[in-house]
């Protein structure tokens, strides 16, 4: 036996040691918990700038927690607001393009701890952060009825960069993730319940999802793309189940009357969420298009109307735009910050000078693995209808095939974070089909466990351009594997 078979063959039999494995399911889920809270919180306040699209998101946080909706800024205003002064925003409105509920949050946390620190204003968005790795751990567990591949989705999930740096940064993206992923969570606990023999016009989990979607449209509009997926695949998944039942009603019981109370349990409470994210616009009158007609509602369907021109006919070049196409394998990450410095400036004694960078890539182990196993769940989806790898598929046709339709639009491969859980449980679905499928099980599992080993390396490796860590330039250079990561 090889060394290296050696080495599986001791990992197998340590994991599936009685002791060992009631110790990890006991104590991993915390310490998957810990590590995603050091990684997302650790000199969370660098930079002391604001980073990409913060410029926008938390200067119109601050002000929308001040005045109850968006103000403009004097020109050039960052460099004052970086260095404390919070409040010369100007009483004129300012034309923004999504919805409040994400700049509420961020809000929240700079109203905390004082707006005039950089911790304040990516706290919110890092503890939602933290709370998403938790909720993918027990969406897992609900999926495969394991702790043991639930820690691992949470495992990679804690430790891939993607997740790291739109955790760290104050974007609305990250936070969009976690009320779609709330949601699907509700969901897999009202299709536990669900009854296809008769009519349910009242199913909590379902009213759930339906608020949880609702927060996410009042983060992003990109919430309904969820809402339709999830609503879709309730209605025809229990149709399908009522006609396999033999049920000679099927299509008027599972469609139409089922379809319908669907309807009335998801949208509504996703609108009146959606509609209460705008409380400050509504009860005050200096945001942008309030006054635009007699009434407050008439006045929100305009606004929406601009905001809804603006999204379509977005097609500014930018040089970290990435085609959706692309997406999967992260061909072109966005750089979210970059400085340098020349050698013997500042504390840099590299030769080549050194470099900060934070660049929201993923762990190519994780990302190109989940990719690959993308592909696989498709092609056993098709060949087998398996329900479980329908629903692992579930968010990924929510939160990525809509972009598809868009590839003309300026779109940046960040977005991906919507669907970045269903990406690790696709993962999760092929490493447990393998593993369960191999001749040994056990060494699969210690081959399994020699991958989230690996995994972490590389974590390791890149996490200085994640975080921003000073480096030398040789050294930053080294991870740019691919010309179009630079």
């Amino acid at each position: 036996m090889s060394s290296i078979s050696k080495v599986i063959a001791s990992l197998a039999n340590l994991l599936n040691g009685a002791r060992a494995r009631r110790r990890i399911y006991r104590y991993g889920p915390w310490l998957v918990m810990a590590l995603a809270a050091v990684l997302r919180l650790w000199h969370l306040g660098y930079p002391k700038k604001l980073v990409f699209d913060e410029t926008y998101y938390v200067k119109d946080a601050w002000t929308l927690w001040n005045t109850g909706s968006e103000k403009s800024w004097p020109a050039d205003a960052n460099a004052g607001f970086e260095s404390g002064l919070v409040n010369t925003f100007l009483t004129e409105p300012s034309f923004v393009v999504h919805p409040p509920l994400g700049k509420w949050l961020i809000g929240f946390g700079m109203w905390l701890f004082g707006a005039d620190n950089s911790f304040s204003w990516r706290i919110s968005t890092a503890l939602i952060g933290i709370a998403a790795v938790g909720l993918l751990m027990l969406v897992a567990r609900e999926l495969f009825k394991s702790q043991g591949w639930a820690l691992a989705a949470g495992f990679l999930f804690a430790i891939d960069g993607h997740a790291i740096v739109l955790a760290r940064t104050a974007l609305l993206d990250s936070t969009l993730m976690f009320f779609v992923l709330l949601a699907f969570y509700f969901l897999l606990r009202d299709q536990r319940v669900r009854d296809i023999d008769r009519i349910v016009w009242l199913r909590p989990w379902l009213v759930a999802a339906g608020a949880s979607l609702g927060a996410a449209t009042a983060i992003k509009w990109s919430g309904l793309y969820f809402l339709a997926a999830f609503g879709l695949y309730v209605v025809i998944s229990e149709a399908i189940a009522r006609r396999a039942a033999g049920q000679k009603n099927w299509f008027i019981g599972g469609i139409i009357a089922q379809g319908s109370a669907t309807f009335i349990q998801l949208v509504p409470v996703t609108f009146v969420i959606y509609l209460l994210s705008w409380t400050g616009w509504i009860l005050t009158s200096g945001g942008y298009s309030r006054n635009a007609t007699d009434n407050w509602f008439t006045s929100l369907i305009e606004y929406t109307k601009s905001a809804y021109g603006f999204h379509v006919a977005l097609a500014t070049p930018h040089s970290y735009a990435s085609n959706p196409l692309t997406w999967l394998f992260a061909i072109r990450p966005t750089s979210f910050f970059y400085e340098g410095l020349d050698a013997g400036e500042g504390n840099c004694v590299s030769a080549e000078g050194c470099s900060s960078a934070i660049t929201a890539l993923g762990n190519p182990l994780i990302w190109w693995s989940a990719a690959a196993s993308v592909f696989f769940v498709i092609f056993w989806y098709l060949k087998s209808r398996d329900r479980l790898a329908g629903l692992a598929l579930l968010g990924i046709v929510g939160g990525y095939a809509p972009w598809l339709f868009f590839m003309q639009r300026t779109t940046f491969q960040f977005y991906a974070i919507a669907f970045l859980p269903w990406m690790i449980l696709c993962l999760i679905f092929v490493a447990r089909y393998f593993v369960s499928s191999a001749a040994r099980p056990v060494r699969a599992q210690g081959l399994f466990f020699l991958y989230l080993l690996a995994t972490f390396a590389m974590s390791a490796f890149f996490l200085p351009i994640w975080i921003g860590s000073w480096i030398p330039y040789d050294f930053w250079y080294l991870h740019m594997w691919l010309p179009s990561w630079i």
